[in-house]
C-alpha cells in the first residue's frame, strides 16, 4: 500500500476520517486530494504524514511525528481546513471559467 486516499471528513468534531488504501503505483490525485501516511513509532504513537496534490506535484501538507494513538483527532482540523479551502478553489476556478466561456459568446 501507498498509504490512504482521504475521501470524506465527518462534520462531528470527534468523527472518522474516511478514507480508501492506496496502492503502491497509484496514478496522480486530482487537484486538492489528500494521502495520508502513517507508520507505528512506539507502542503508543505514530508518525502520521499528509501530502496535498496540486497542479503540478504533490505537496508535504503536514507531518506529525510521535502523534498519539488517537491522531484523527489531532490532524482532523487541518484536513477539514484544506479540503474546505480546495473546494472553495474548484468552484471558484469553475465559475471564472463560466465567465470566460460566457464572455466569448
Amino acid at each position: 500500500m501507498h498509504g490512504a486516499l482521504l475521501q470524506r471528513i465527518s462534520t462531528r468534531p470527534n468523527g472518522p476520517l474516511h478514507v480508501t488504501w492506496l496502492a503502491a503505483g497509484n496514478p496522480r490525485l486530482p487537484l486538492g486530494r489528500i494521502r495520508l501516511r502513517w507508520e507505528s513509532a512506539s507502542r503508543t504513537s505514530w508518525d502520521v504524514t499528509a501530502h496535498l496534490s496540486l497542479t503540478t506535484a504533490e505537496v508535504l501538507l503536514g507531518s506529525w511525528p510521535g502523534a498519539p494513538n488517537d491522531w484523527p483527532r489531532l490532524i482532523r482540523p487541518t484536513l477539514y481546513e484544506v479540503t474546505g479551502l480546495c473546494a472553495a478553489l474548484a468552484f471558484a476556478i469553475d465559475a471564472l471559467d463560466l465567465s470566460n466561456s460566457l464572455a466569448e459568446v
